[in-house]
């Protein structure tokens, strides 16, 4: 996948085992079934390993430190304490995920500082596009979840919400890679419509401004949605749901070939690159829908 900068975790597998949810859709299982139902199954119900690159081990670092740094007091939101939140972010996220720390074996030490250095340009850029120190959020890395009228489940996670004292709400996500072109603005955008009707959906309000701020060169895309476009969104999902539905009677997730393929981990397995699918498992409960380590992608 493009631009795919960020990993998350998931849960442990006995926290899977214990706590049985329903499948759900999230934003980049509806970007993965638009692109490809193939990916689709792929990541939802084979849940086939792809191993992450540097680049999206760094934009999970980066995420994981502007949380922190909206934890601590407003006056301590500076570039340098950034810096310094690098390292036991590092510590922490590859305690949970040791085998991330096995893309840097055989590395000479100045390789893994300059990954490092590499993240605190980010995180310099961050500072160069708005001041912390003014902002209060209401959530970082907040997870939210409903359940539209027609049964649709929605569930993700989103970066930051910033709420207004006169209750304006403004979401914001941050991407630790380049502005996009065409292609990967739009699905940065689906994202960010998804979101927005989580939250009118969750709360009666429509978000005033959604924001995307690209770190790599320091740009930023702001969008005001209204309920109209909203609730056209909303039946985009519903249908994507239903297509997925369909396609999980029977297993006939379809590949759709496009340039999109060349960052695809899965090409052993696909059709049209002289691959065969795994033996198709069944539609998979509890959460076909859940984020995988390879989500939230820039």
């Amino acid at each position: 996948m493009p631009d795919a900068d960020t990993v998350t975790t998931d849960p442990p597998d006995s926290a899977v085992a214990t706590v049985r949810r329903r499948p759900a859709l999230s934003p980049s299982r509806a970007s993965d079934f638009k692109q490809c139902p193939l990916l689709y199954r792929f990541r939802a119900v084979d849940r086939l390993p792809e191993v992450p690159t540097k680049a999206q081990l760094r934009g999970t670092l980066v995420h994981s430190v502007l949380e922190r740094l909206f934890a601590l007091p407003a006056a301590e939101r500076v570039p340098a304490q950034a810096r310094e939140l690098l390292g036991p972010a590092w510590t922490d996220l590859s305690a949970d995920r040791p085998e991330w720390t096995e893309l840097f074996d055989g590395e000479k030490p100045d390789e893994h500082a300059d990954w490092l250095r590499s993240a605190e340009k980010l995180l310099d850029s961050y500072f160069e596009l708005e001041d912390p120190r003014r902002l209060e959020p209401e959530a970082c890395e907040l997870h939210v979840e409903i359940e539209l009228g027609s049964g649709v489940l929605l569930r993700g996670y989103i970066d930051r919400v910033d709420v207004a004292p006169t209750g304006e709400i403004r979401v914001v996500d941050y991407k630790t890679g380049a502005a996009p072109r065409e292609i990967g603005e739009a699905k940065a955008m689906f994202q960010m419509k998804f979101y927005a009707v989580v939250l009118w959906r969750l709360r009666g309000i429509v978000p005033r401004q959604l924001k995307l701020m690209y770190l790599t060169d320091g740009q930023s895309l702001a969008y005001t949605p209204d309920e109209a476009e909203l609730l056209r969104f909303e039946r985009t999902l519903e249908a994507i749901w239903q297509a997925i539905l369909k396609a999980g009677k029977t297993g006939d997730f379809r590949a759709n070939k496009s340039k999109l393929c060349n960052w695809c981990d899965h090409q052993a397995h696909c059709p049209e690159y002289g691959g065969t699918p795994p033996a198709y498992p069944g539609w998979p409960e509890p959460a076909a829908g859940d984020e995988t380590p390879l989500d939230r992608a820039d």
